[in-house]
């Protein structure tokens, strides 16, 4: 019985004789199929798509990127960023607040005709991910891709989103940027003050004639000792004075002069940063090459009414073979029993 089944299992795969002996039925599913699945294709609402293209750039600090110096290629800010660059503006590109304000602009609840769904909000974000994709292409650029059944708003929502991927950006430096801007100003503020009294205190000792006590030291002990020799009790008595001044106040003197040439050079270092900060919090830049920009399409991307059709009466071809071939073995396994 097992080779008996065998032998019209092997019987039923000669397709030739199989399709005209059943011809008349293949036929009548395929023309079937073909009417059914042009009728949905025609169902099937339009869809136009847009594509912005851009490099992402290699730096994101415009005060690297101009205001430091021997800052190295990474810090450029014409160098067309990597892998890395790319990741990062893919995932601000999934971010909310772009999706937000797009949907917020472009009122896409009613737009999308979501109405009054169940569920809205899934709704929207299941339609929106149908609509809109992302990708890095091979050569580290990022595609923007936005289907629509309206070409020009299309367009719009693809150029919106890559001016919002710089807005997004920008809003995260800045907001970390004054962070650390305010940390600065601070100490800024600080060492100014701690400058400031500095300068106070040699004013002060130059009021009181100390000016520069190596030179002093030397040029008032000098004239001491030549007014002793001489007998100049007056300008001996005058010089030994001015020495117990810048004896009791040198050493000051010294300290501080000392400590404001530090500071002075921890100064002009938060300085420097300071100005750096202060453009990173404020100003605003792109951090991408526009390629391309979306531009709105002259026909249709969304549906190929050709293929569902052909792709369709394949299947459905291909099923038909499949049930009718089962069938008839089963048929056969039951009459030989």
């Amino acid at each position: 019985m097992s080779s008996e089944i065998s032998s019209n299992q092997f019987d039923s795969t000669n397709l030739l004789v199989f399709l005209l002996k059943w011809k008349k039925q293949l036929i009548i599913v395929s023309i079937m199929a073909v009417v059914i699945s042009s009728i949905v294709s025609l169902i099937i609402p339009e869809k136009f798509e847009s594509t912005y293209v851009f490099f992402p750039a290699f730096s994101s600090s415009i005060s690297k990127g101009i205001m430091t110096e021997d800052a190295g290629a990474k810090n450029d800010i014409v160098q067309f960023g990597e892998e890395e660059q790319a990741e990062q503006m893919l995932q601000i590109l999934n971010s909310e607040s772009i999706r937000d304000r797009i949907v917020a602009k472009y009122n896409l609840f009613e737009h999308y005709e979501i109405g009054d769904a169940k569920y809205p909000q899934t709704k929207l974000i299941e339609t929106w991910e149908d609509n809109v994709s992302y990708k890095r292409t091979e050569f580290q650029s990022i595609e923007i891709r936005v289907l629509d059944k309206d070409p020009i708003m299309a367009a719009a929502i693809a150029n919106d989103i890559a001016s919002l991927l710089d807005s997004a950006k920008n809003s995260m430096i800045h907001g970390r940027a004054r962070q650390a801007f305010v940390v600065l100003s601070q100490e800024y503020l600080n060492m100014e003050n701690r400058m400031n009294l500095i300068d106070d205190s040699l004013r002060w000792l130059g009021e009181k004639g100390i000016t520069n006590v190596e030179y002093q030291s030397q040029s008032l002990t000098q004239e001491y000792y030549k007014a002793i020799s001489q007998g100049n009790k007056e300008a001996s008595r005058m010089l030994k004075s001015e020495l117990d001044t810048l004896g009791k106040y040198g050493p000051f003197y010294d300290r501080l002069s000392d400590q404001r040439e530090f500071e002075l050079e921890r100064l002009l270092l938060l300085r420097a940063k300071y100005e750096e900060l202060k453009v990173d919090a404020t100003q605003n830049v792109t951090h991408k090459f526009t390629v391309n920009q979306a531009w709105p399409a002259e026909k249709k991307a969304y549906p190929i009414r050709w293929l569902i059709v052909v792709v369709s009466v394949i299947s459905t071809f291909v099923f038909s073979v499949l049930v009718i071939i089962g069938l008839e073995n089963y048929q056969r396994i039951q009459s030989n029993k």
